[in-house]
C-alpha cells in the first residue's frame, strides 16, 4: 500500500526513473548491434555484403543451418576472434537459437571493432518462415 502511495505522491521522480530506465534500455541494445529481419539477411548475404556467424553449438549448426555460414560456438567466441579478421570490411551477422545471446556477442566484437547487426529472433525466426537451412 505504502508503495503505491509513494508512486502517487512522487509521480514526477517516478516518470523520470522509468524514462531513464527505457533509454538505458534503448542504448544497450543499440551496442550490440541492429537487429534485421531474415528477408533484409538474405539480402545481404546475396549481394556480398555481410557475412553470416553462428553461434550455436556444432551439435545444433549440423542439424540445420544457413548456407555460407560460419559456426563459431558462443563459448569459443573470445579464442577465435582473429579468424573473422578477413571479414571485418563486411557486416557480421550474428545467428544464435532464438535471439537472446546475440546482443552480448554483437556487443564483443563491436568493442574489437567489427560492424555487428544481429538475425532477428535467431535460426527459430528463420526456419518459422520456411527459409532454407543446410544439414551436415
Amino acid at each position: 500500500m505504502e508503495f503505491f502511495n509513494f508512486i502517487s505522491e512522487q509521480w514526477v521522480l517516478v516518470s523520470i526513473f522509468m524514462a531513464l530506465l527505457y533509454l538505458f534500455a534503448i542504448n544497450e541494445r543499440a551496442k550490440s548491434g541492429k537487429s534485421i529481419s531474415p528477408h533484409v539477411v538474405t539480402r545481404m548475404i546475396n549481394a556480398d555484403e555481410a557475412v553470416l556467424l553462428d553461434v550455436r553449438d556444432a551439435r545444433e549448426f549440423n542439424a540445420g543451418h544457413i548456407a555460407g555460414a560460419i559456426n563459431i560456438p558462443n563459448s569459443k567466441l573470445s579464442d577465435c576472434i582473429s579468424e573473422l579478421e578477413k571479414y571485418r570490411g563486411k557486416a557480421l551477422i550474428v545467428a544464435d537459437k532464438v535471439g537472446q545471446q546475440s546482443g552480448a556477442i554483437g556487443r564483443t566484437l563491436q568493442q574489437q571493432g567489427f560492424s555487428v547487426l544481429r538475425l532477428s529472433g535467431g535460426m527459430m525466426e528463420w526456419k518459422n518462415q520456411s527459409l532454407p537451412v543446410i544439414k551436415t
